[in-house]
């Protein structure tokens, strides 16, 4: 089996015919075009080579030593990673049954000898752009199913974690309803306090919810040198009556590494990990911020817990968009972590969690340096 390669790349066709002179000819009309040419000699060369280099398209030979057409035809469409591949008929067999038998094998189209380079050129490029308009919807089934799953797991986890506050909120204005003028005012008090902070817990995921949306609708975004030192004052401002409650000791660096992206994504990016790490950190929580430059180009940021850490299947499941596991369920709404992953990702760049049970987690997030 022989290739031949051409500068421009317009596709891959695979050439099998048992005559030298036609392949010759057929090479050289195909390169000239623009196509990356395979040549076979025979249905084992071919079989073999649609194996481990698929093709755009393949132009088979009927009348050739051993296997012929047909067979190799069979062969291909039985196998699922060749099924898809177009194949044209190119024969000298010219009776009405023999066609027939061609496209039962399942061809696409037949050519008969002595062919016309013209017409040979325009039936490849046809079912060429045929193929590639079947690849793209193919693409677009799979993106719309994966979107449709991840919309099914979206509505789920957002009934969820709206019902829990909800839950709440009715359970305790039922109390005041059934029992206020029997309650001490320090009592209603507290209860009036449940409600306002389960509203809150409530706007809260509302606010993620659209800025989700904001991040996936958003095509371009605007890099910009980040003031990291800023973002995380912004941010500790933000979280400080959280802070406050858990007696959470922050820890930062004295300087930060030079990076560009989005400030106020990031901004949502710390209060994400450094909120977790104090909600899920050891007693007291101990945060630790930090920054390395790295050595493609990247600055990679991480927050440390004193926490309880998590399985490698936890961690390797815990940044898909919506998806709950029976021990980090509990652990916030569900949005913050997939919200996180999109906003690097939207910037270009990475996720992750390191660490191990017993150990604490290491949460990161890396960015273009400046």
């Amino acid at each position: 089996m022989n290739r031949h390669q051409t500068v421009s790349h317009g596709g891959t066709v695979l050439v099998v015919d048992d005559n030298q002179v036609n392949q010759n000819l057929l090479s050289h009309m195909l390169t000239r075009q623009g196509y990356d040419v395979q040549m076979a000699s025979d249905g084992v060369q071919a079989l073999a080579s649609a194996a481990n280099d698929p093709p755009d398209l393949i132009l088979l030979d009927i009348m050739m030593p051993g296997m012929d057409g047909y067979e190799v035809c069979q062969q291909l469409k039985a196998d699922e990673a060749t099924r898809d591949i177009p194949v044209i008929f190119i024969s000298a067999l010219d009776a009405t049954e023999d066609k027939v038998k061609a496209f039962a094998a399942g061809g696409v189209d037949y050519i008969p000898k002595p062919f016309e380079v013209p017409e040979v050129r325009a039936r490849v490029q046809a079912h060429l752009g045929l193929r590639a308009l079947q690849r793209d919807l193919q693409r677009e089934i799979v993106e719309r199913d994966k979107l449709i799953a991840e919309l099914d797991a979206f509505a789920h986890t957002v009934a969820h974690d709206l019902k829990t506050p909800l839950t709440s909120i009715i359970g305790y204005a039922q109390l005041l309803e059934q029992a206020y003028g029997s309650l001490p005012e320090e009592q209603i008090r507290h209860h009036l306090g449940m409600i306002a902070q389960r509203g809150r817990d409530m706007s809260n995921i509302i606010d993620e919810l659209l800025l989700l949306a904001g991040v996936r609708k958003m095509e371009e975004v605007k890099m910009t040198a980040l003031d990291m030192g800023s973002i995380i004052s912004k941010t500790q401002r933000r979280l400080s009556d959280m802070i406050e409650e858990h007696q959470a000791q922050i820890i930062l660096p004295d300087t930060w590494p030079s990076a560009i992206g989005y400030g106020p994504w990031i901004e949502e990016v710390w209060v994400n990990y450094i909120s977790n790490a104090i909600k899920y950190g050891g007693q007291p929580p101990r945060v630790e911020l930090g920054a390395m430059e790295q050595a493609d180009g990247s600055v990679r940021f991480w927050v440390r817990d004193n926490g309880a850490g998590l399985s490698a299947e936890e961690q390797e499941h815990l940044f898909i968009p919506f998806t709950r596991l029976s021990q980090v369920s509990a652990k916030g709404h569900g949005l913050g972590l997939s919200i996180v992953r999109r906003i690097v990702e939207k910037l270009g760049k990475q996720v992750g969690v390191e660490g191990d049970v017993g150990e604490g987690s290491t949460f990161y997030f890396t960015l273009p340096a400046e």
